[in-house]
């Protein structure tokens, strides 16, 4: 039976009703008028025209002497010639951006999903009403901007909520962060970094105010050393709570943060029509009901819930291997929202737009689909191959003789965290660049080149311009005592506040502006040629001034462009199998 006989018969399918248009190459809602309005409605249509031609309730206008009337244009018949005294006018053939969004939100790790922009301001209307959105509570920066890099907190909870998934776990959960990624997304779109934080990692939840789910605010206090799940449910901790204590915990902040629970992961691979992954071996655990052969299978439903929670029966069975299969099934679950086969499906499209809204809890700064296809177009800038998927370095917590938790890898989680922080890829990505940004490159990377005073023979006064407190008197005393910069002075605070750590000097200094730059690892760009200053003997100085970005006494500020030996990551283009 067709649309339109199903639509008679009461049982609609939206889906069915999304009809190409040859002119725009977008699909665009179309309903018959006769047949009823199915459960999601649509655009309005015009009104029949009557036989003249006009829609009712107007007058046909009389036609001019010597002009004719063309007759109504079959589908598919050639276009008619124009008027006399009328340009023809040849359809223009636009990409569909709008389905680019849906793909690319649906490929946020599958929870952000939008409506095609072709449906119609009632379709719009009607998935916004599937939204559920929560107070930030001034936890992230407000929402993300298109000019700058944008970074998403992607939560997934345990809570038990939905049909048939009260039979995981632990059924009165009050919905801890079980689940968290950190996806980092360049600010010239050409990569993206997702960043697991393992539940189980101890940290400081800080203080955080929250708002309740009756209205009013309350402030929770923090606790040190605790599991990272915590942060979430926790003493009535919402999401708000978790975006804190990951801006703590790796000095990165959201723009906007998202939840979903187990439904998302049933609900959206079905509506794909499932994803592949891939076994090394055999899996038959008893705890996730996962039960599945060595190879190749298309998972959705229970079975993708059950793939994501198993832990026992891959690596070494704990939470560090079950992030490792997340990952994986992520990125087939991206391979498949960007497939041929969802892209121009437009009932998959519909079903993933009914899934996401649904499934998807967001911050109030991102909370209608309008917003949500913003965010969707970024994204839809990203090449999947240059996605990588990491996780928070880690070792096992030396308090404790029976291995439960996991505490930071202080050797290379700051590298890793800074990575993110300075908008560095972790695959290798080229960078396009116009001409007067090579420029203003090649004459930064100049200013590092040339002879190096002694370190003995460098001047430079030091000023505080937005570091904390006590910043340029833990520098003069590293730069003096470990570096034998020894010509150097406090000189107190700066006028104003920076962003960025500065070094300006005079042209003749530039020799001894090239050796602290070394000592401290300053790039070019933090080199200011300018003049000099007098210092407090009345010489003349170099002055380097501390900002916001300044990280400790020694510490330097060349930041890494890769990541250290050992941290695992993978691609999303990649298809790896559990083992």
């Amino acid at each position: 039976m067709d649309a339109q006989g199903r639509g008679q018969a009461g049982d609609i399918d939206p889906a069915d009703q999304w009809v190409l248009n040859p002119h725009t190459g977008e699909y665009e809602l179309r309903l018959t008028p006769s047949a009823p309005q199915s459960g999601i409605p649509g655009p309005r249509r015009a009104a029949s025209p009557n036989r003249a031609g006009v829609p009712a309730g107007r007058t046909a206008n009389p036609v001019e002497p010597g002009r004719t009337v063309p007759p109504p244009r079959r589908r598919g018949a050639p276009p008619q010639e124009p008027l006399p005294g009328r340009r023809g006018r040849r359809p223009v053939k636009k990409k569909s951006t709008a389905k680019k969004a849906l793909l690319w939100t649906g490929g946020t790790m599958a929870f952000v999903l939008v409506a095609a922009a072709g449906g119609g301001y009632l379709y719009i209307r009607h998935l916004n009403g599937n939204i559920t959105s929560v107070s930030d509570d001034g936890a992230s920066t407000g929402g993300f901007q298109t000019d700058k890099a944008i970074n998403i907190l992607l939560i997934g909870t345990d809570k038990r909520t939905g049909a048939g998934n009260g039979s995981y776990g632990d059924k009165d959960s009050v919905g801890h962060a079980d689940t968290t990624i950190l996806l980092h997304v360049s600010k010239d779109r050409t990569n993206a970094t997702a960043l697991s934080i393992p539940r189980d990692l101890i940290v400081d939840v800080p203080d955080c105010e929250t708002t309740q789910s009756d209205g009013t605010t309350k402030v929770i206090p923090g606790t040190d050393d605790v599991r990272f799940n915590t942060s979430l449910g926790q003493d009535e901790r919402t999401a708000s709570c978790t975006v804190r204590t990951v801006t703590e915990l790796t000095g990165v902040q959201a723009d906007n943060f998202m939840v979903a629970d187990f439904n998302a992961v049933k609900t959206l691979t079905t509506a794909v029509g499932g994803v592949e992954v891939c076994l090394a071996k055999d899996i038959d655990d008893e705890d996730s009901k996962l039960k599945l052969s060595k190879g190749t299978h298309t998972i959705s439903g229970e079975q993708a819930l059950a793939f994501v929670r198993t832990r026992h029966s891959v690596g070494f069975g704990g939470d560090l291997s079950r992030i490792g299969l997340q990952q994986q099934f992520l990125s087939a679950l991206m391979r498949k929202l960007k497939s041929n086969d969802t892209l121009t499906n437009p009932a998959k499209m519909i079903k993933l737009a009914e899934a996401g809204t649904k499934a998807l809890t967001v911050d109030s700064n991102l909370d209608s689909i309008g917003k949500l296809k913003d965010l969707g177009l970024e994204l839809g800038k990203l090449n999947v191959k240059n996605l990588t998927f990491t996780t928070v370095p880690v070792v096992d917590n030396p308090t404790e003789k029976v291995r439960a938790t996991v505490v930071l890898n202080t050797a290379t989680a700051p590298t890793v965290f800074d990575m993110i922080k300075n908008d560095v890829s972790f695959t290798e990505v080229k960078k396009k660049a116009s001409a007067s940004k090579s420029a203003e490159a090649a004459e930064e990377a100049a200013r590092l080149k040339g002879t190096k005073s002694a370190a003995s023979e460098v001047r430079v006064r030091i000023l505080n311009g937005g570091a904390v407190a006590g910043s340029a008197q833990a520098e003069l005393e590293y730069l003096q005592n470990e570096e034998g910069v020894l010509k150097s002075e406090n000189a107190g605070n700066a006028d104003a506040a920076l962003s960025r750590t500065t070094l300006e000097y005079a042209p003749d200094q530039a020799d001894q502006a090239r050796r602290l730059a070394a000592v401290m690892g300053l790039s070019g760009a933090q080199l200011k040629p300018g003049k000099s200053v007098t210092n407090s003997q009345g010489l003349p100085t170099m002055t380097l001034t501390l900002g916001k970005d300044f990280k400790g006494a020694g510490v330097s500020f060349t930041t890494a462009t890769k990541a250290p030996e050992g941290v695992q990551q993978s691609t999303a283009d990649k298809v790896e199998c559990a083992k």
